[in-house]
């Protein structure tokens, strides 16, 4: 059989397996909460010799990325994780991956920033990076943190493009769940080793993040948005040749809809005409509360690529949809709230669009919470509210 037996596991300490079974030749980690669970384990296994990777002891996350490029650059598979003002601190040398097109790959254990100092969980930090071409997967739980992060190994070094994994802090990091890892022989038929199509040489020299004038930075930044763009189906393929390998796969890669067909007392075939956009950890909380009051659930795994043309599909025929999420765009709206907003501008008859600010600085999104978005999603009147 693919799959081994399942552990009851904290969900770090389960990426940091996956890590650890797609044998990465560099890991350089700063230790920040709430990541630091995943440092610590992946820093044991190293000591045991459980992994033969270069653990590389940093003195900051920018420094961690660096180290990062320069083995990548060399032709080395690298990996690194942080959280919040760790990854904030990454935010310069971030273009530089992408532009380079490194593929690293990185988990973002998604922390609040500061100031106030919040130690709790929201999405800002990662969705402030949503502009530095690293591809962004969002992951609901354990086990699909843990699948993520294998399938971004070879989404990463399938598109030479840089991928990060995010889960939300504490509500996944620190949490034990039941996940089934795969045997080591499937994970290395799963993601092969890292053949870099270009690298530093001294015997064969080539130069990287040289100097580009107006004429040619411009065809880069195209070239880099063009393989974004493109990396679509790559993630689409990985998703669904996992779940063919594993049995186990995560709606078309970008995005999953739940209950989204219509189930009695409606007519039979029909569809939901109503639904909630979610993103991350809260849609577990939403499978208990949406689907029973009606509502179908569209939850985005692909913040970069942004799933455009997946969305308007979905959202085809629907009367309204509420968009849930734990981030702000001070000063405009929540971010994702935006991105639907645009997507479905074209759709004739579209779906009325509300957003639902909640969860930020690690406020408890209950139940009760998620049946008051929903009663306002279905009044098909738009509402842009904070939840709290």
């Amino acid at each position: 059989m693919r799959q081994t037996k399942k552990n009851v596991v904290e969900v770090s300490y389960a990426v940091a397996e996956a890590v650890k079974q797609c044998e990465p030749d560099v890991m350089a980690i700063y230790p920040i909460t709430p990541q630091t669970h995943i440092s610590e384990k992946l820093s044991q296994m190293a000591a045991d010799g459980e992994v033969s990777a270069e653990k590389i002891n940093v003195e900051s996350e920018q420094s961690a990325i660096s180290a990062c490029i320069g083995a990548q650059a060399m032709g080395l598979r690298a990996y690194t994780a942080t959280s919040s003002q760790g990854l904030a601190l990454m935010h310069e040398i971030l273009f530089i991956v992408s532009g380079m097109r490194l593929p690293i790959v990185m988990t973002v254990v998604n922390r609040s920033l500061s100031a106030p100092l919040s130690i709790w969980n929201d999405q800002q930090d990662s969705f402030s990076q949503r502009d530095t071409g690293w591809i962004q997967l969002y992951v609901e739980n354990g086990q699909e943190a843990y699948d993520t992060q294998i399938q971004a190994f070879r989404i990463a070094q399938e598109t030479n493009l840089p991928v990060m994994v995010c889960m939300d802090g504490f509500m996944l990091s620190h949490v034990y769940e039941p996940v089934e890892y795969l045997a080591q022989g499937h994970v290395n038929g799963f993601v092969p080793r890292y053949k870099p199509g270009y690298a530093l040489n001294p015997d064969k020299p080539v130069t990287m993040g040289t100097l580009g004038t107006p004429h040619y930075y411009v065809q880069f930044r195209k070239q880099l948005q063009d393989a974004l763009l493109a990396s679509k189906k790559t993630i689409m393929d990985v998703n669904s040749g996992f779940r063919s390998s594993f049995g186990r796969g995560y709606g078309d890669g970008l995005i999953e809809e739940i209950c989204m067909k219509a189930t009695p007392p409606m007519k039979k075939g029909t569809s939901r005409k109503h639904a909630l956009i979610t993103i991350g950890s809260v849609t577990g909380t939403a499978r208990d509360v949406a689907c029973k009051e009606g509502l179908g659930i569209i939850r985005v795994r692909s913040l970069r690529p942004f799933p455009e043309e997946e969305l308007r599909k979905a959202c085809s025929g629907l009367d309204s949809v509420g968009v849930l999420e734990k981030d702000i765009s001070l000063g405009a709206n929540g971010s994702l709230f935006d991105e639907v907003k645009a997507a479905l501008y074209s759709l004739r008859d579209g779906p009325v669009v509300s957003s639902f600010i909640a969860g930020i600085g690690g406020r408890d999104i209950t139940m009760d919470d998620i049946r008051d978005v929903c009663t306002k999603i279905k009044a098909g009147r738009e509402v842009r509210e904070w939840v709290m």
